[in-house]
């Protein structure tokens, strides 16, 4: 049997918006509905007749509201089978109703939990019926259409609506999809709530928020991003972002989050690395010097500040293409200017919490790791050199340091006066990577001299060092750790730089 008339709803939900309509169309089709506490009162005020689960099972609610449902004339009438004699004959011995339609949503599970709510009330909020009831109606799907969140009530109305109370067996086998995904979704949630300590080494992941992506990384492949993004941004402006646009739009929140309680400051993104930052005491000059960073580069670039962008630097960044601009907010001027390119994603960051834990695909598994959550300070710096830097080389360093971190392995960042000169992002040489630095920040006419070094991980030998004198560096970060690390201090000794380590290594593959 593939098309289906309703007879009989068995309706008991957490979520009330959007039910009227339903309870309403129901009762016009001549659906019989049974309930339960606040949904049967709910439709009793309506004024429309319904009939207490509790009559058909001769039991009341119990265990303050924990048992309700769960009861074998409830999940018989649900699970039977209508082509099965045996089933059809066992409906009648027990006289059990039949249900055509189950209306059922879960408890609030991750909304209590992210509440900062009691263990106690986040326990109180694990649905037991609700959740049973959802898995029993889904199985069924050949004789019983599940509508499992209110997110689907409109869809369901539609549905009852123009089928005037007939279910078709894709109806039925479409909301099984979406209530399984609930299911699942749920008990993911619970899992994860109790295994926040990783007592288990378990990785459970489940994002119900997805989109298609126009493509992926290259226009033959398929690319989609499951995650809430509206939660993280207001989009303000502009064309749908592309699955790179996200990749360079993760790349800039995590580098610029460690500067958000700084200075002004702007950073200019390219492939996931920056290409320009600095750091000023207007964002207009943060800007102009971050682009001078590279302003080839910047071109199709992603574009950050960590304070309001107003209708000077507005100004400026009108006269580059770039594909992103993010910021906290933005002066209405500034705003209206941005706007005037059509395709230009104007993006709000709002303040949410971020993942702890970073995840990828590798071979035919998962690799997860905790977030590199460390951001090296002046506490963490450790002099050992005869000399030792100045305090504005020391900011300097700090500034360097934040920035290499985010920045592809191998790489040498270069920097002066808070400002990024150059780095070598990704090479498979830490020299290479130097060497790549060197020559880009001359080839957009920086004066090295004075200026700072910072490695992502430490010197094997000292020829960076020896490197980074002869262009005028003057001070160096890295974590140290080499089993040659006294040949590079060595040579700074004997050469006039001074060198801090920190102990604390920052690849980024």
């Amino acid at each position: 049997m593939t098309a289906k008339k309703a007879s009989a709803a068995l309706i008991s939900v957490f979520h009330k918006d959007g039910l009227e309509p339903i309870v309403k169309k129901l009762d016009e089709l001549g659906v019989t509905l049974y309930s339960t506490g606040g949904t049967e009162k709910f439709i009793r005020d309506l004024g429309i007749d319904v009939v207490p689960v509790e009559d058909v099972t001769s039991y009341p609610s119990i265990l303050g509201g924990r048992v309700k449902t769960l009861h074998p004339k409830v999940f018989g009438g649900i699970l039977n089978r209508q082509d099965n004699e045996s089933d059809v004959a066992q409906m009648a011995e027990f006289e059990i109703p039949q249900l055509d339609i189950v209306i059922v949503d879960l408890y609030p599970f991750e909304k209590t939990v992210a509440s900062g709510a009691s263990e106690q009330d986040i326990i109180e909020k694990i649905d037991i019926g609700g959740i049973s009831l959802i898995r029993a109606a889904a199985k069924n799907f050949k004789d019983v259409l599940c509508v499992s969140s209110m997110e689907d009530y409109e869809d369901f109305l539609n549905v009852i609506t123009e089928g005037n109370g007939t279910t078709t067996l894709e109806d039925r086998k479409r909301f099984a999809t979406k209530a399984f995904n609930i299911s699942s979704h749920y008990d993911t949630a619970i899992f994860n709530y109790f295994n926040k300590e990783k007592e288990e080494t378990v990785l459970k992941i489940s994002e119900t928020k997805g989109q298609v992506l126009r493509y992926g990384e290259n226009p033959h492949q398929k690319g989609y991003f499951f995650g809430d993004f509206d939660a993280m941004f207001t989009k303000l402006h502009g064309k749908e972002l592309s699955y790179n646009n996200l990749l360079d739009v993760d790349a800039a929140v995590n580098l610029m989050g460690e500067f958000k309680n700084d200075d002004p400051t702007f950073a200019i993104l390219k492939h996931n690395n920056a290409c320009g930052l600095a750091t000023r005491s207007t964002i207009k000059q943060a800007y102009v010097d971050a682009l001078a960073g590279d302003p080839v580069s910047a071109f199709g670039g992603i574009l950050i500040s960590n304070v309001e962008i107003d209708k000077p630097t507005a100004e400026e960044i009108h006269n580059l293409f770039c594909e992103v601009v993010i910021a906290p907010s933005y002066s209405d001027e500034a705003l209206e200017i941005l706007k005037g390119k059509k395709n230009r994603i104007i993006l709000i960051q709002n303040e949410i919490e971020l993942p702890e834990t970073l995840v990828r695909t590798c071979l035919n598994g998962v690799l997860v790791q905790d977030k590199d959550s460390k951001t090296d300070t002046k506490e963490d710096l450790n002099p050992v050199t005869d000399k030792k830097p100045t305090s504005e080389e020391i900011e300097d360093l700090i500034f360097a340091s934040k920035l290499c971190k985010h920045t592809k392995s191998n790489t040498i960042v270069l920097a002066k006066n808070k400002q990024l000169c150059a780095s070598g992002t990704g090479q498979t040489s830490r020299v290479d990577a130097l060497n790549q630095a060197i020559h880009k920040a001359k080839s957009f006419e920086f004066d090295l001299e004075g200026a700072v070094m910072a490695s992502d991980a430490f010197f094997p030998f000292p020829d960076c060092v020896e490197i980074a004198d002869k262009a005028g560096i003057k001070s160096v970060i890295q974590p140290g750790g080499s089993i040659k690390d006294q040949l590079s201090i060595d040579y700074c000794n004997e050469n006039g730089l001074a060198m801090v380590m920190t102990g604390t290594r920052h690849f980024k593959h």
